[in-house]
């Protein structure tokens, strides 16, 4: 539905010459965070989207949905600029540099964080430093309206002026000599930078609780303890291999999608950027909400973390997904809010969305879907966790003999797929996913982990192995199809080289086929007839790489991956979907899955998976 014809909230400048509509490109994006929320910082210096306090609560700034009324915060030269911009060496801080005809800045933006870990606020730091000349500096702190929810307003304290917007408080830090004004709405400012200078845009915030008044000199400290902070953790790894720089990147991404207050693992840091594009043929209209903690998403994001080595993070998140199951059992869910609890059915509020790419969405209508490869997933990750010499406690083992059992039954059922469609068939990946699952609680069944029938769950895993060689390879199209009965294709199939379920000429064949009929250059589309649909979708493209290697065809995967890195954005950032014609960002982002695609392909290029090895064995 379109937004009514409001007028704008703020005074913020409008459309410039990268924003013909008042948008930026989706390409444009860089993240920030503090492990409990993300902003998008956009080449321009623009923010157009911060939730506060959390990734999924009502977004004060929110311009990259809705460009006149969503919110944003700006900093920037009133000059044409020529703008650079990296991330600080392992750090999530973004440096941008603006060259103009006056002399060249340089603005370091982050969301703080405390010397123990997260603050007990929201704090963002925006340093502006002169670099040569003398740079005429603007910004604007001009919050929305939380997606048509609510007006934000100016209001005067004893302690100067705050910007409210229904429970959330903010409070606008400055350092050095800076001219403001401040609006009904909004404060606004002007500077000018010179060599060695050291401006400071801050804000603090919170949401239904006393704000607390950094001072600008704390706040422009803090980031310096930011950077020390990001450093400490990216130097727990070392990321291998040629890519290793990209790695470590993704890594640092993914971190940004880990909710520090619960251990949960965000999908994506956005909501409602589309999937697709109605102006070039596309049926659309593909948007969704991401800021949910997905079970196949965390199974992921352990599988990396343990590879790197990292306990803390893999810890917070499998125990926090153990006890969501616990808490909802004994039938698991495809996701849960950050937080734990049973997503809220979906809401549309009245905002236009990215370029007038309606609907605007908050919540996910996949809540209430079968999706069958889930129990591979959990158990894929619990087998991981004892593996790398874990114990799991007994009502947990007792948790997941009683989801083996269910999985022994549930797979003969239809579900909605990985994929999250309306139609429900007998998707060969959510058979597999069964498969995985029953040979994971053998394991820990003959490890002492978990009580149970292991003899059961072995047999059942061998009848399911059967049932789709049976039923879903197609000596027609050389490959593992989409279900029983059909022709198409699904490139899912891919994760089940890495599962260990087929490592030969048949995964091999199934490789081509994908890559015939559904790659466009180094990117696959998900499914037959996607490319009507939507963009290219990046995770299956990584995939590729990692099922290549699997069968053997290593050669092939070093080459696809050196066509696939290069497609993240200019600071490494990668989005759910490309659209190969040009490039272009689609979906919410950063996405986690293309990231992890992106990990798992470059960390399985540097050793050959386990799972592999005893694919291997068992046919050999």
């Amino acid at each position: 539905m379109p937004a009514p014809d409001l007028d704008p909230v703020t005074s913020a400048s409008g459309p410039g010459p990268d924003r013909p509509d008042g948008y930026a490109d989706l390409r444009s994006y860089a993240p920030i965070g503090d492990t409990r929320t993300v902003a998008l910082v956009a080449l321009d210096g623009r923010i157009d989207w911060w939730p506060i306090p959390d990734l999924d609560s009502c977004p004060t700034f929110a311009a990259i949905l809705d460009a006149p009324n969503g919110g944003r915060l700006e900093l920037a030269p009133t000059e044409p600029a020529r703008t650079t911009r990296r991330y600080l060496p392992g750090t999530n801080v973004l440096e941008t540099t603006h060259v103009t005809a006056s002399g060249t800045v340089r603005v370091l933006d982050a969301l703080n964080t405390g010397g123990a870990g997260r603050l007990p606020w929201t704090e963002l730091a925006r340093r502006v430093e002169g670099v040569a000349g003398r740079v005429p500096m603007r910004f604007a702190v001009a919050p929305g309206t939380c997606l048509n929810s609510a007006s934000p307003w100016a209001h005067d304290t004893v302690h100067g002026t705050v910007l409210r917007v229904h429970d959330v408080t903010l409070a606008v830090r400055l350092l050095g000599e800076v001219e403001t004004e401040v609006t009904d709405q909004a404060v606004h400012g002007t500077f000018r930078t010179t060599p060695g200078s050291r401006h400071l845009v801050g804000v603090t915030a919170s949401e239904s609780e006393p704000l607390h008044l950094s001072t600008p000199r704390e706040v422009d400290a803090r980031l310096d303890r930011t950077v020390e902070a990001w450093r400490r953790w990216s130097g727990q790894f070392r990321a291998p291999g040629p890519w290793a720089d990209d790695v470590e990147r993704s890594a640092l991404l993914l971190k940004l999608l880990l909710h520090g207050p619960s251990g949960s693992v965000a999908a994506a840091a956005t909501t409602s950027l589309p999937e697709s594009l109605p102006d070039r043929g596309q049926s659309g209209a593909k948007n969704w909400d991401y800021r949910f903690a997905w079970i196949r998403d965390a199974a992921y994001t352990l599988k990396a973390l343990f590879r790197f080595g990292i306990r803390e993070e893999t810890q917070a998140a499998i125990s926090w997904l153990l006890h969501a199951i616990h808490r909802h059992g004994p039938q698991m869910q495809v996701f849960y809010t950050l937080q734990g609890e049973l997503p809220a059915p979906p809401e549309f509020p009245e905002v236009p969305g990215w370029r007038g790419i309606g609907p605007v969405v908050v919540g996910n209508a996949a809540v209430d879907q079968l999706q069958l490869s889930v129990f591979g997933d959990v158990f894929d990750m619990v087998r991981l966790y004892v593996d790398h010499g874990h114990v799991l406690d007994a009502g947990t083992g007792r948790l997941l003999a009683g989801m083996a059992d269910q999985a022994c039954d549930a797979w003969r059922h239809r579900d909605a797929g990985l994929w999250e469609l309306e139609r429900q068939e007998h998707y060969t990946s959510s058979k597999l996913g069964c498969w995985q699952a029953l040979r994971c609680a053998y394991h820990l069944a003959r490890m002492g982990q978990i009580p149970g029938d292991p003899d059961r769950w072995a047999g059942e895993a061998e009848r399911i192995a059967r049932w789709v060689h049976e039923h879903c390879w197609s000596e027609r199209r050389g490959a593992f199809v989409w279900y029983p009965g059909t022709d198409d294709l699904d490139t899912s199939i891919l994760l089940h080289a890495g599962s260990g379920f087929d490592v030969g000429p048949r995964m091999s064949s199934t490789i081509d086929a994908l890559r015939a009929e559904l790659g466009a250059g180094p990117l696959l589309y998900r499914y037959t007839g996607a490319a009507k649909e939507e963009a290219a979708f990046v995770a299956p493209s990584f995939w590729a790489v990692s099922a290549l290697h699997a069968v053997g065809r290593t050669g092939e995967a070093l080459a696809l991956m050196d066509e696939l890195v290069p497609l993240a954005n200019d600071v490494g950032v990668l989005a759910e979907m490309i659209d190969p014609a040009d490039g272009a960002f689609l979906g919410n982002l950063p996405q986690g899955l293309s990231h992890l695609a992106l990990i798992g392909a470059a960390l399985d290029l540097e050793e050959e998976p386990e799972v592999v090895r005893e694919a291997r064995a068992r046919e050999g």
